[in-house]
């Protein structure tokens, strides 16, 4: 499966006149879970306002109790902070990690810009060790600079 043939279909998703963001988002994590093998988990979490908090948005996979995450905790906490990509190839060896399921062994997070400023992010987990490349980074990155036009 390569990364840069679902490109076109991101596009098609983010550009349907007939959904609303929050649609447009969840169509998203859905096709995003669906054609990535590796991609068990796919949502967005988004800064809440001046609180220094994120809480969860449109998301595809198992539930999750993790619906408002502290800046600094967890990987996602900590991108809200670092303005930087968290790639995770297995999440036991992390000290700060928010563990969501005994499945997921591995998680990416990469920042959200609007107007250089960081919004949120989107969140993946997998239930394999170590299936994320910098060709996933830049797939995601790719991703929320499309993501970004929504606002």
């Amino acid at each position: 499966m390569i990364l840069e043939n679902l490109k076109p279909k991101v596009v098609t998703i983010l550009s349907d006149n007939s959904l609303n963001r929050t649609e447009k988002l969840q169509q998203l994590c859905d096709f995003l879970k669906e054609n990535v093998s590796y991609y068990n988990w796919v949502g967005f979490y988004f800064k809440n306002g001046d609180k220094r908090e994120l809480l969860l948005g449109p998301y595809a996979g198992a539930e999750t109790d993790h619906t408002v995450i502290p800046f600094g905790k967890g990987i996602c906490g900590q991108v809200a902070e670092s303005n930087e990509n968290f790639v995770v190839p297995d999440v036991s060896a992390q000290d700060n990690y928010i563990a969501c399921s005994i499945t997921v062994k591995s998680e990416i997070v990469v920042p959200l810009f609007v107007n250089g400023e960081n919004i949120g992010q989107i969140d993946i987990d997998s239930h394999q060790l170590d299936p994320f490349s910098e060709k996933d980074e830049r797939f995601l990155e790719y991703v929320n600079t499309e993501v970004s036009k929504l606002f």
